[in-house]
């Protein structure tokens, strides 16, 4: 660092208590109306700050690094996703990258259920119903969804959020079915009463309900492809709070408007600001604008990871959330 007390640029408005506790703590630049920077702004400010606290919103790329400044030495990232930053090229350039895991899943396992539920239980059609005055009475045949009680839920990355999301579907009856790349701790799976399948494609096909858990990778991109969408019954839902690019979105809207699945319940999309027009237009989805975190507690809780991982930093420490890059990729 280039003295005791670091400079940090901060490139969103975070919560009021995070900006003051970083105030007092470094020399911070601060982004008071909240306007998403472009890159020759957030490359302006890697030529005099020592420190970077950037969100998903900042595609933090090789040429980024390439072209930032010496002076900067961390990316302290504002969320647990890190795949809008190139970890390789930031270490290739001596620069630290950290996120904040761990805060995030019970809020984003909350959202998860409530997706669950909403979808096949049809919530938002019937608070449109509501709306739109289409709702004539009570009727015996109207409106009815599906039963989540004994369902079988097929949970796509069973990590923290996975777990999480796992603990809150057994209390509501559903069974627990799992894909990692690796199968998890035995006593934990014990404890989740959950069934690993080591193929995808195979637990597919024998769920009622998906839920998406996984990061966004190179690997993972458009892991729920055309091909594995038409393995899904008919009668299936899915739900994914992790990241848009996991769903082939557009074989998606697809399947969705041909019958070919039950319905889906989507918090992120392939493009951040703008779900697939079919999706939009379909009944059958639920649609949220990002909010799978979005509570007072977790983003609180963010900054004091953030501000953790710079202090660390800065006195010349390991942060404890740094994130290693992948040699092998």
């Amino acid at each position: 660092m280039s003295s005791t007390k670091p400079r940090v640029a901060v490139t969103r408005k975070l919560p009021d208590a995070v900006e003051e506790r970083l105030s007092s703590l470094f020399e911070t630049t601060l982004n008071s109306d909240d306007t998403p920077m472009g890159r020759d702004a957030l490359l302006a400010l890697t030529h005099d700050h020592d420190v970077l606290a950037a969100t998903l919103g900042d595609p933090l790329d090789a040429e980024f690094f390439a072209a930032a400044g010496d002076r900067l030495k961390l990316i302290a990232n504002f969320g647990a996703g890190i795949d809008h930053i190139d970890i390789a090229a930031a270490s290739a350039h001596g620069i630290t990258v950290t996120n904040t895991p761990s805060v995030l899943a019970e809020d984003a396992a909350d959202m998860a259920m409530a997706l669950i539920l909403a979808v096949p239980r049809r919530l938002v059609e019937g608070v449109q119903a509501l709306n739109d005055g289409s709702f004539e009475g009570w009727s015996p045949t109207w409106m009815l969804g599906r039963r989540v009680r004994g369902k079988k839920l097929g949970i796509i990355g069973l990590g923290r959020v996975g777990q999480a999301v796992a603990h809150r579907a057994r209390a509501f009856g559903l069974s627990i079915h799992y894909h990692n790349r690796h199968r998890i701790n035995p006593h934990v799976e014990e404890a989740l009463e959950a069934t690993f399948w080591p193929s995808l494609d195979d637990m597919l096909q024998q769920m009622d309900i998906v839920s998406v858990n996984c990061p966004h990778t190179p690997e993972t991109y458009h892991l729920i492809s055309r091909e594995r969408l038409e393995r899904l019954p008919p009668h299936a839902y899915i739900v994914n709070i992790s990241r848009g690019e996991i769903i082939d979105e557009a074989a998606l809207a697809e399947a969705i408007s041909d019958g070919r699945i039950a319905g889906a319940g989507l918090d992120v999309f392939e493009r951040d600001q703008r779900p697939n027009e079919g999706l939009i237009a379909a009944s059958n989805v639920v649609l949220l604008p990002h909010m799978a975190s979005a509570t007072v507690e977790s983003r609180i809780e963010m900054g004091a990871r953030v501000l953790i991982n710079i202090k660390m930093f800065a006195d010349g420490h390991k942060p404890p959330d740094r994130i290693i890059p992948n040699l092998n990729a």
